[in-house]
């Protein structure tokens, strides 16, 4: 008995220093497989990786590419959304957008209908038309298609008593009101003071009134206030000495037929909305072309 006190002192010591150790060794770090992935072990010292740069505690070294797989280049900012470089690059059409202009394209164009006149307006044109003593008669109302006509035309062979209109011309009343007030308010008293005082006006040479037409004869455009009737076109003014003022470009000409011509032109604004005359453009250099179309504020369009 007293043996077996000291041996069971002895094994407990014994055991007391077999327990295990408080720490142990860390395990290392499995090696990458061929697969593609890795198996990530957490330490107490794990960093994040950098891609080779220097830090604080030294070079963090780059893992190696593995075999047959590809790096992929790093995006810039920006980069993702940049569309293709080229001239040739253009954005592309709408098909509904390209579907609306063929319908455009094909649909028919809608021409407005002839205006119709005034009845009381028309009647006290007729009345100060003759009161000045031109010659007209009353047309049947015309009606070419296409925007162009005249409601109540006039068939006109004088503007004034002694002062005829060459060729006689088609025209809406208030066209020859205009014509006919310009002519002896204006021009007849710049011919007097231009030439001489016993000189008469005898006759406007006109080069077009009533056409259905574009402007300036195009092909393409609006449409001509001659289409209308209320427009004239004044080619030259014949005198009663038998002189012949004819409208060609005289912005510089120093004699009295160009201050003439720069006088009456003048005046048609004062009677006239739109005035064309030779410096205007190259389809009015033989002409002066005078209309009575309705502008806004009885706004005056002249050149």
């Amino acid at each position: 008995m007293r043996r077996t006190i000291p041996l069971i002192l002895l094994f407990s010591l014994v055991l007391a220093g077999a327990s295990l150790p408080k720490s142990g060794p860390i395990p290392t770090t499995k090696p990458p497989t061929h697969t593609g992935t890795q198996t990530a072990v957490p330490t107490p010292e794990a960093k994040p990786e950098t891609s080779g740069e220097e830090t604080g505690s030294g070079k963090v070294q780059r893992q190696p590419q593995q075999e047959g797989t590809q790096s992929v280049p790093e995006e810039k900012p920006g980069e993702k959304d940049e569309p293709p470089k080229g001239d040739d690059q253009k954005p592309a059409t709408d098909a509904k957008d390209r579907q609306e202009d063929d319908k455009a394209k094909d649909a028919p164009v809608i021409y407005p209908p002839v205006e119709s006149e005034n009845a009381t307006e028309y009647a006290k044109c007729l009345s100060d038309l003759k009161s000045l003593g031109a010659s007209f008669s009353e047309a049947k109302r015309v009606d070419d298609g296409k925007g162009c006509g005249i409601d109540k035309p006039l068939d006109v062979t004088s503007i004034l008593p002694d002062v005829e209109l060459s060729p006689k011309g088609l025209m809406r009343c208030e066209t020859a009101l205009a014509l006919a007030r310009w002519t002896k308010e204006a021009v007849q008293p710049a011919a007097e003071v231009a030439f001489d005082r016993n000189v008469k006006i005898k006759a406007l040479n006109q080069a077009s009134t009533y056409v259905c037409r574009l402007r300036n004869n195009a092909t393409t455009g609006k449409i001509s206030e001659h289409a209308h009737g209320n427009a004239v076109d004044i080619a030259s003014f014949t005198l009663s000495n038998k002189t012949t003022i004819a409208i060609q470009p005289r912005d510089e000409d120093g004699s009295m037929d160009g201050a003439f011509q720069r006088a009456v032109t003048a005046t048609a604004c004062l009677y006239f909305r739109t005035v064309l005359d030779p410096g205007s453009d190259a389809a009015h250099e033989t002409h002066l072309h005078l209309d009575v179309i309705d502008r806004r504020n009885d706004y005056r369009y002249c050149r």
